[in-house]
């Protein structure tokens, strides 16, 4: 039997991001996100929702650029004091030690430790309620190679070890189970 409860955000797991923002050194600024996702294929478009009243909406609004970095179990530590800590009181590049790289295709840096950084150019932005949603075309992905699988070219996921974030705990990614359309594929004779 099934339990009625009030209407709730209880889609988990979801991806522990840091988002980077800032078109200076002096602006830069992490914020940990995990409202986030894809929205099109093609165009490549994605989405981050955040409260207006955090350090880095303005920061996002006024740069209309941002860089969502994937985070990895070695991460987990930083990922989570970047989401209770504002950048207002702290320049969290340099108390979490993570190395801020200028963007490629965006003004946001990058974070050199993650193992996948993907530069966004905000679209449109939508106001919900308590969250403000960040529509954003994907501009580019920087994967770092040592998670490229030499033989097929992709991202090696579990290789990553990437940090997903459920109900208000931080867990890495297990076992894989399965792959895309595995569940009608025919069995090799």
């Amino acid at each position: 039997m099934k339990q009625n409860w009030k209407p709730g955000t209880m889609i988990y797991p979801l991806p522990a991001v840091l988002i980077s923002c800032g078109n200076s050194p002096e602006e830069y600024n992490l914020i940990t996100v995990s409202w986030v996702g894809t929205i099109c294929t093609n165009p490549p478009m994605c989405y981050i929702s955040i409260r207006p009243e955090r350090h880095s909406y303005p920061i996002l609004a006024k740069n209309m650029e941002f860089v969502i970095n994937l985070t990895t179990a070695a991460m987990a530590k930083e990922t989570d004091w970047c989401g209770v800590r504002s950048g207002k009181d702290y320049n969290k590049f340099a108390e979490t030690g993570f190395t801020p790289v200028s963007g490629i295709s965006v003004s946001a840096p990058h974070i050199d430790e993650s193992p996948l950084c993907i530069e966004c150019r905000v679209r449109e932005i939508l106001s919900l309620g308590s969250h403000n949603m960040f529509i954003a075309d994907v501009i580019n992905v920087l994967a770092d190679e040592k998670y490229i699988d030499k033989d097929t070219g992709a991202f090696d996921m579990n290789k990553a070890g990437l940090l997903v974030y459920s109900h208000g705990h931080y867990y890495e990614i297990g076992k894989e189970i399965g792959k895309f359309g595995w569940s009608v594929q025919k069995k090799k004779k």
